[in-house]
């Protein structure tokens, strides 16, 4: 099977965002936050286009709280509609949460340098 030249490709999009939580959350937890803010602000029909995917955490470790910063996978054109339903994510599973856009960027190396920027201690 072939794969698919450049120009049939879905062009896509990658958002660098930060979560702070009073418990630290794990993987599926996450996925599950930005899933459920999505579907309850946008409906199942437009969520399905917004092709999200979670590339990458990094946990970072302050006094006062749990933080974690991310890397998004989402359809470019539904950039602005993922990042409004994240930031209305405020408690999943009884832990209240906040979630913060960092920023957007073309590839996955611009947004952990620009946004993300881990030193080699704090990987997930």
């Amino acid at each position: 099977m072939k794969i698919l030249p450049p120009t049939l490709r879905v062009p896509r999009r990658y958002i660098a965002f930060e979560v702070i939580s009073e418990r630290e959350l794990s993987r599926e937890e996450l996925v599950s936050l930005i899933w459920d803010s999505c579907l309850k602000l946008h409906g199942e029909c437009e969520t399905s286009n917004f092709r999200l995917w979670l590339m990458k955490l990094w946990r970072f470790d302050f006094p006062d709280a749990v933080r974690v910063r991310g890397i998004l996978q989402c359809q470019r054109g539904y950039e602005r509609r993922v990042m409004m339903a994240l930031t209305c994510a405020h408690h999943h599973s009884g832990v209240r949460v906040a979630i913060h856009i960092l920023g957007l960027s073309g590839t996955i190396r611009s947004a952990t340098q620009k946004f993300i920027k881990p030193s080699k201690k704090d990987k997930y």
